[in-house]
């Protein structure tokens, strides 16, 4: 009897497991007919593969909205071009070669594909579902919006093939080089957009070749991929018509000087021990060029308390000002403004009187020049933001436009929502026109303007912000973003070390 039960035992248990080994749906549930584009790519492994319903778990069509307008005959002839964002919300597109009906479709249709017994193959280097026809393709919709995904052109060279066939927006790109007075846009270009280089390609015979070529515009357009002889695939974007490319009507100038770095948290005591670095992009003499620098921190109880209503120059516990006007700093040189103890990490630390210190000051003890309150901190350790700003001249008001500005956390009132709050200028991470929209945003926190620096933790442990970035002076603009380098500083750290490979760099095209 025991034998028995033992032996239906095992017999129960084995085909539990048989039963949960089939089970690949829940009980009761249907199988979509529809397939994500992102699913159908991951099946591509280097060689062609045909579509089957199994491959496909069961499913037999794709469905998304067309991106591909052939309008300014720049695309690829024949190939439809199609995304969704149907896997996990992933934005993916396919290309499928469909001869001159491609150009029947426009941006906005919505179309349903079936797929099964396409082939999924690599052609010209563009990922493509071959062997379809159009009675396989039905419209079911046109007009949709068709929203490109701002990205930035180091995030398409990282992953070159998860952009393929999307429609994306780079902003603030620029040409790398310089192009020359009656240049156009026809052939094989670079544009840099503060991120990385990336080829766009106009055929000659698009209808916007002839086009002019503009100092900074954003660029709208397909993504597609060459074969390298290495295998590797290499981005390029398409613009698709004339009105992808749209110019910046705001004015980049040349910075005068840059902040480059600074340390708001030296090991030990901050009180007259924090100091900024700045870059000098030409020889200035201050004495007859004049500039101001302040800071802001806004703990919520430093008053004035609100929304600062002078902005930079709102004085108090918020905003701490001084004069730049002595001394010469040469193009290309760093520079330091901060307290008077010249030390490179705070007490017993090694000191850096050699540093070309434009103004040292005791702001621990003394008020700011013209306003703010004596302070221990100039910049916050944690908490709400805390921001550097530097002008260009010595009266700085509520209406003044700084020269570049930088700012570490979003918290605190800061923007009131329309003219009241911390002005920005045109930077690597600020806009004073919303680059996408067009819209105005000449505030911190306005609009796209809500890039920031992160606290260091643990406070106190003697961090420099190393902002790294290369500005390039023979293209007026950032050719690579400042980011946040934390470079963590010890009582022996030498000037040379803030002042290395890794500090932001003065750069020029030969």
């Amino acid at each position: 009897m025991k034998k028995t039960i033992k032996k239906l035992i095992r017999m129960l248990t084995m085909a539990m497991l048989l039963s949960a080994c089939a089970k690949t749906n829940y009980p009761g549930g249907d199988v979509s007919p529809y397939v994500g584009i992102y699913d159908v790519r991951t099946l591509y492994k280097d060689h062609p593969i045909t579509l089957t319903a199994e491959s496909l778990g069961g499913s037999s069509q794709i469905t998304g909205w067309v991106i591909s307008d052939h309008r300014g005959g720049n695309l690829p002839d024949g190939l439809l071009i199609v995304q969704d964002k149907r896997r996990l919300d992933f934005q993916r597109g396919i290309a499928i070669p469909i001869g001159s009906a491609a150009t029947d479709y426009l941006p906005g249709d919505s179309v349903v594909i079936d797929v099964l017994g396409a082939k999924l193959e690599r052609v010209d280097g563009i990922l493509q579902l071959t062997g379809i026809g159009t009675d396989k393709i039905m419209r079911v919709a046109n007009g949709l919006p068709t929203p490109a995904r701002l990205v930035t052109i180091d995030q398409i060279l990282q992953r070159p093939n998860d952009y393929e066939s999307t429609l994306v927006a780079i902003v603030k790109g620029g040409f790398n080089p310089m192009p020359q007075p009656g240049e156009t846009l026809g052939g094989i270009r670079t544009i840099n957009d503060g991120f990385g280089n990336l080829s766009i390609e106009t055929d000659a015979s698009a209808a916007f070749a002839g086009q002019t070529l503009y100092k900074m515009a954003n660029y709208f357009g397909v993504i597609f991929n060459h074969v390298s002889d290495s295998g590797t695939l290499v981005p390029y974007h398409k613009p698709r018509r004339k009105e992808d490319i749209v110019p910046l009507l705001s004015e980049y100038a040349v910075p005068k000087v840059i902040i480059s770095g600074f340390a708001s948290d030296p090991r030990g005591t901050d009180a007259n021990n924090e100091y900024i670095q700045l870059l000098v992009t030409e020889d200035i003499d201050f004495s007859v060029t004049p500039f101001s620098l302040v800071t802001t921190n806004n703990a919520n109880a430093s008053t004035p308390t609100g929304f600062p209503a002078n902005g930079w120059a709102t004085g108090g516990v918020r905003t701490y000002k001084f004069n730049l006007n002595t001394g010469i700093a040469r193009k290309g040189t760093y520079f330091y403004v901060g307290g008077t103890n010249k030390r490179i990490n705070s007490t017993n630390s090694t000191v850096i009187a050699e540093a070309n210190w434009i103004t040292s000051y005791a702001y621990n003890t003394n008020p700011g020049f013209d306003y703010g309150n004596a302070t221990t901190n100039l910049l916050a350790n944690s908490g709400n933001a805390s921001g550097i700003a530097v002008f260009e001249g010595t009266d700085v008001t509520k209406e003044s436009v700084p020269v570049d500005v930088i700012f570490v956390g979003t918290g605190g009132s800061l923007f009131n929502g329309s003219n009241i709050g911390y002005r920005i200028t045109n930077t690597d991470w600020y806009d004073i026109i919303n680059p996408v929209d067009m819209k105005e945003q000449p505030f911190y926190r306005a609009g796209t303007n809500v890039k920031a620096l992160t606290y260091h933790t643990p406070s106190d442990a003697g961090y420099f912000y190393m902002l790294g970035g290369e500005y390039n002076l023979s293209l007026g603009r950032w050719t690579k973003a400042r980011t946040q380098g934390s470079f963590l500083m010890t009582k022996e750290t030498q000037l040379a070390e803030i002042e290395g490979e890794t500090a932001t760099k003065l750069m020029e095209n030969e």
